[in-house]
């Protein structure tokens, strides 16, 4: 069993939004599996005509689990207009032109030209550059992995723990109030008229 939490950053002018939960349960996830017995589960977005169950994010985010059968190789579309990383947990897979994998090798060039490069091996995160694609080459034991994809924000990040900002100054503010036991329990959404997000 497997379970992971991804965390979507809001723009700023949804940043002071009443926090949200949405469950979903393994069987509300539709799947498609095409010829070669790729198997992919839409839990965000739409994919290959299927939608997952997941929506309401500001980002619109993709968010696939992917199985491929041992040495298996396959493109993937990606929107240009979307940044995008894989995250390999079982087995492991070889990534063409990875721009900053984290903890794995990439190779700057198509594998018409070289080599295929290193293996993400499981629990590897390999982040993409933009492109319409992305190629993977599973290894003798198959791979499954997430594929995430969403539309940049395109604004500053001031980060600490659980909170997500764009300022420091925000950032303060928020713990300020997590302190006093105030953030987030304004009455209604968006960001209160006293507060610049």
């Amino acid at each position: 069993m497997h379970g992971f939490q991804l965390w979507a950053n809001l723009p700023a002018s949804l940043k002071m939004t009443a926090p949200r939960y949405q469950e979903v349960k393994s069987g509300d996830i539709p799947t498609v599996t095409d010829d070669d017995g790729t198997h992919v589960r839409v839990v965000c977005g739409t994919f290959w005509g299927k939608t997952g169950p997941v929506d309401g994010i500001a980002a619109e985010p993709i968010y696939l689990d992917v199985s491929l059968a041992p040495r298996v190789r396959r493109t993937l579309p990606v929107e240009t207009t979307r940044h995008a990383f894989a995250y390999v947990f079982a087995g492991a897979a070889s990534f063409c032109n990875a721009s900053g994998p984290l903890s794995v090798p990439t190779e700057g060039v198509g594998w018409a030209d070289a080599t295929p490069p290193s293996k993400a091996e499981n629990r590897s995160l390999v982040l993409f550059d933009r492109g319409d694609e992305i190629t993977v080459e599973a290894g003798d034991d198959g791979a499954r992995f997430l594929l995430v994809s969403g539309k940049p924000l395109e604004q500053p990040v001031a980060w600490y723990g659980p909170i997500v900002m764009n300022t420091q100054e925000q950032l303060r503010q928020a713990f300020a109030e997590l302190e006093k036991g105030t953030f987030l329990k304004h009455a209604g959404a968006g960001t209160p008229p006293d507060r610049k997000a």
